[in-house]
Order: structure tokens, then C-alpha cells, then sequence
């Protein structure tokens, strides 16, 4: 059984990020994406304060985000790293393959990185994704460095958004064709 403790916390500045694009998208029409809850169960509680400071989570969670963009089904997860080496085991297998069978059914799968100490953002493809996980599946490195990541797939500073995916989106949505 997992618990969660003040780790959980950890990714919340992304995910604020996140959820603030998320509203400029929907206020504009844009896009349709909700953060998804993480169901957990409270063992411990703070009297006074009131907080969470022992729980377990419920069941095993997919990804942190999913919705429509111009009628395309998404799904996504937001990650933190502080080096630039990335360890697959930040990610667990039954979300990649939530993420290969949304992706079957024609949406789009996704990984927002975040590289913190360099304030780099990063879109990560499942099928980028997919290729390390199967590296280290086949005894290969059990992580990925910044460097071998696809230079079109950074994200450029844009004004007025934080996190503006659906220009990565398109991106991938190009390569595919």
C-alpha cells in the first residue's frame, strides 16, 4: 500500500503552472482540461490545522490531466527534475500503458517535463517515452538525459502562458502525419 506524506507536494509549482494555462485555454475556447484527483484515504489529521499529514492512496493513478482540445481526446502527466538526467522510475508502468492504449483510441499522450534548476520545460511524446522504457526493459539505463531529447519538443518562452502545450500539440500532431 503507498502512502503519501509532504513528497506529495513535490511538482506542485507545475502544477499550479499547469492549471493556470489550463483556465486561459478554456476561458479562450481553446481547450478542455481538468486536473484529475489522486483518490487517497486519510490516516492521519492535523487537529489543528486541518491538514492531511498520513494517507494512502486508494488505487493506482493514471495520469494527472485529461480533456479535449479542438475535439482531440488528450491526456497528460507533469513531471519535475532538478538534474538533467530524468529516472524512469518517476513514471510506473500502468501509466504508460493507460497513455499507448488512450493513444490507440485515438488521443494524445503526453509528459510535461519540467527541468527545474535550468527552468527548461519539456514535451515528451509516449513514443519518445516509450523507446527509453524499453531501452531499460531490455537492461539499458533506467534513465534519460536532457541531451537526448528532441531539441523541436522545448518549449520556447511565450508570453501570456506559462505552460503552452498546445503548441506542442501541433508539433506532434505534424510529425505524425
Amino acid at each position: 500500500m503507498a502512502t503519501w506524506n509532504s513528497r506529495g507536494l513535490r511538482g506542485s509549482v507545475l502544477e499550479e503552472m499547469i492549471n493556470r494555462t489550463n483556465e486561459k485555454y478554456r476561458d479562450n475556447g481553446m481547450a478542455l482540461i481538468q486536473k484529475i484527483p489522486t483518490p487517497i484515504t486519510p490516516i492521519n489529521i492535523d487537529k489543528e490545522t486541518r491538514h492531511i499529514t498520513l494517507a494512502y492512496f486508494d488505487q493506482k493513478s493514471t495520469v494527472d490531466y485529461i480533456g479535449a482540445v479542438q475535439g482531440i481526446p488528450v491526456c497528460f502527466d507533469a513531471k519535475e527534475s532538478k538534474s538533467l538526467t530524468f529516472s524512469l522510475q518517476n513514471i510506473h508502468e500502468h501509466q504508460v500503458q493507460f497513455m499507448l492504449d488512450f493513444e490507440k483510441q485515438g488521443g494524445v499522450a503526453f509528459f510535461l517535463l519540467h527541468y527545474t534548476q535550468e527552468d527548461i520545460m519539456y514535451y515528451l511524446r509516449i513514443d519518445e517515452l516509450k523507446d527509453f522504457w524499453d531501452r531499460a526493459k531490455e537492461g539499458g539505463r533506467k534513465s534519460f538525459t536532457f541531451k537526448e531529447l528532441d531539441e523541436r519538443f522545448i518549449f520556447p518562452k511565450h508570453k501570456g502562458l506559462l505552460v503552452p502545450y498546445l503548441d506542442m500539440i501541433q508539433k506532434d500532431l505534424d510529425i505524425r502525419e
